[in-house]
This record gives C-alpha cells, structure tokens and sequence, in this order.
C-alpha cells in the first residue's frame, strides 16, 4: 500500500509518526540556528530559542491577532537595531519564541521540509533582533545549511 498523494512511501510508515513534541522541535531549530553562517551567530550572541504549543493570549492581543494559529514565531527582547543597550542584571535575555502548532499547521498546508518551515520561522524572528529587511532575510536563508 502506498500514500494516496502518488508517492511511493509506504503508508504503513506513517501510521507509526507522531508530530514533534516540543523538545523534538527544539531540537530542529537548534539545528536551524546552528547552520546559520557562524558570523551572523556570533553577533546574535546568548539568545535563546524557546519551543512552545501557542503565543500567549497577552501577545496574541498585542499584535491584534485573534487566532493563536496567526502566530508562528516571536522576538522578545531588546533588538540591536534598537540601540539595545548592555543588558543589566535584572532584564531577561532575548528570546525567540516558535510555536509548535502553527507551525505544524503551516507545515501541513503547504510543500515544504518541516525542516525548512522551522528555519525560516527562526530566520525571520532572529531577523527582528538584527533590523533586517525582507531581502536580507531571504539572502541568509539561502547561506544557511
């Protein structure tokens, strides 16, 4: 038995898949981060990445989006290109915050590698943080790994 979409992957295998857990998705976006040119990483310095299921209804409501499914990823933080100041010891490190089900949502509607998805979700967010336009977003997805 085949996979009804035509290709020749056995659908015996997929009855065994589960979506990624939050870890799992982690995981896959540290391996996004970690092919980024080494260069732009550095400059990035201690930012975490955080993997969770939605955006907070409170993030939600700031940026005026009704559904938690809008929301794929989130710079929270200080962005350079925002004259980001030295940290004190009291403010929270930059974060980049995925969430897990629009993205799978975004996966499942659409031809590419979740792989891809999670890239260019942590591109474009980690893109904030750096003031970087469309173009130059574009141009370091395709130097990455």
């Amino acid at each position: 038995m085949t996979a009804g979409n035509g290709s020749s992957a056995p659908a015996k295998g997929w009855a065994e898949v589960q979506a990624p857990s939050l870890d799992e998705l982690e995981a896959l976006a540290r391996v996004a981060y970690a092919g980024l040119p080494e260069e732009f990483r550095t400059l990035t310095g201690d930012i975490e990445i955080r993997v969770d299921d939605f955006a907070d209804r409170e993030s939600l409501d700031e940026l005026g989006l009704e559904s938690e499914f809008e929301l794929l990823g989130l710079f929270v933080g200080v962005g350079l290109a925002h004259g980001e100041a030295v940290a004190s010891s009291g403010s929270m490190p930059n974060r980049v915050w995925l969430y897990r089900r629009p993205i799978l949502d975004y996966w499942a509607e659409h031809e590419e590698t979740l792989g891809a998805v999670v890239s260019h979700v942590l591109i474009h967010e980690i893109g904030h943080h750096f003031g970087l336009s469309d173009e130059d977003m574009e141009a370091l997805e395709a130097a990455a790994d």
